[in-house]
């Protein structure tokens, strides 16, 4: 068991070589290895790069593009000095805590990827494994990041937090509560650092990047997918053209001549949610569904293979870190712990009676939830799944024979449901 721990803590280290070049046609792309040289205890320095990759026998890289414009057909991609998690350095470490493995640094990045549509506001993302845990908007930095952390607590134990703002006492405070493997943020205002320093292992990484996020928006660069035979498949990254409720159309559909429209239009809130929502849903691995209220996660359901299977499973996980999070305000302590105490005897079963009936009571806090799809409903049942919890707006992308379907599901609801098109989909493997 000691050598299993132990290699979560060793450096693996790796047989990369220092630069990189990639050439398409005439166009060449030069990338360089990051490396960091990070004091020990003993007073020395250890240079290296990545400690590993998805698993700790796995050697791994991380290369900044440091020369090369590229540009094919129409597509100009981004280029160097722009970088973001390719490009910070051993002094935006405030604290190291361990080298980066490959996971933390994809977080940060896919945290960037979601919050580079909302640094308009304060607001905050928490991932772990390349998905958001919970994210929100809010009238603070502080709310903001205690908005997205009770949105599911259970799975921000160990993620990674991305901030739009500098960090203050008050969410650093916050902070200091969770066991957390990276923040990162703009900047951190005086006082914030040594409230996060009490926690040893903490990644904290300033990324001043983050002031001009909004400008990556535009950027596209080139994705690069690996087979197992060696082959690659290159695509242009996506683009999210969703930005404001003018890029939405109404829900409406032709079948056998007959039209259909949905008949309740949006709120401005729940216009406010689609957005915000279409946002956050950028990031999440597909297939996938989500519920959002008030600029704020309350269900995430991803990398599902159908559609309504993913739409259940982002209300089983509501009602889950609902009941969590309710026991944890009542009674200081998980609901896994109290459900355990109650079936070891050590508690009277009524605290759990009365923390699930709270949750049936509120249904998971989904009601008035505007449901997010990355894709179209290709059945009206995943429509439903949502109008049954409560929902009372939809965006989806809209373009499946069976639109009408969807659209009469809205409308038949009792009340009635809100339903808009973004006419682009955004699928992420």
């Amino acid at each position: 068991m000691s050598d299993i721990k132990k290699m979560y803590t060793t450096i693996l280290g790796d047989s990369f070589p220092m630069d990189m070049t990639v050439s398409f046609g005439d166009q060449t792309l030069v990338y360089r290895k990051r490396t960091w040289a990070i004091p020990t205890e003993d007073g020395g320095v250890d240079e290296r790069g990545l400690r590993y990759g998805e698993n700790p026998d796995q050697e791994a890289a991380l290369y900044e593009l440091v020369n090369g414009n590229l540009a094919l057909a129409n597509c100009k991609f981004i280029e160097p000095g722009n970088s973001l998690v390719s490009g910070f350095t051993v002094e935006d470490m405030l604290q190291v805590g361990k080298h980066p493995g490959k996971i933390n640094l994809t977080d940060v990045d896919n945290g960037l990827n979601i919050i580079k549509y909302l640094v308009d506001k304060p607001a905050a993302v928490i991932l772990k494994h390349n998905n958001p845990c919970g994210a929100a908007v809010g009238t603070s930095l502080a709310d903001a990041y205690n908005r997205a952390n009770r949105a599911d607590r259970i799975a921000a134990f160990g993620g990674a937090v991305i901030l739009s703002r500098p960090v203050d006492k008050a969410t650093a405070e916050l902070m200091s509560k969770n066991y957390l493997e990276v923040v990162c943020a703009p900047d951190f205002e005086d006082g914030s650092l040594e409230i996060l320093s009490k926690a040893k292992n903490l990644r904290v990484i300033r990324m001043d990047g983050i002031n001009r996020l909004a400008d990556f928006e535009k950027f596209r660069f080139v994705d690069f997918k690996s087979l197992i035979d060696g082959g690659i498949i290159v695509q242009q990254s996506a683009v999210n053209s969703i930005r404001s409720a003018a890029d939405l159309t109404p829900a409406t559909a032709t079948r056998k001549g007959k039209e259909y429209a949905c008949e309740r239009q949006p709120t401005q809130q729940e216009l406010d949610d689609m957005i915000f929502g279409w946002a956050v849903e950028h990031g999440v691995t597909s297939n996938s569904v989500i519920y959002v209220k008030d600029g704020c996660t309350t269900g995430i359901g991803t990398g599902e293979q159908d559609r309504v299977g993913v739409a259940e499973i982002a209300v089983h996980k509501a009602y889950v870190k609902y009941a969590d999070i309710t026991c944890f305000d009542k009674f200081g302590i998980p609901y896994a712990d109290l459900a355990l105490e109650v079936e070891q005897g050590k508690r009277d079963a009524s605290d759990k009676e009365a923390i699930d009936a709270k949750v049936k009571e509120d249904r998971a806090g989904l009601p008035g939830s505007t449901m997010i799809s990355d894709a179209f409903f290709p059945f009206r049942d995943g429509a439903d799944v949502g109008i049954r919890e409560g929902i009372t707006a939809i965006l989806q992308a809209g373009g499946s024979m069976r639109d009408y379907a969807s659209i009469e599901a809205c409308n038949e609801a009792d009340p009635q449901v809100a339903m808009m098109f973004t006419g682009q989909r955004s699928f992420k493997h």
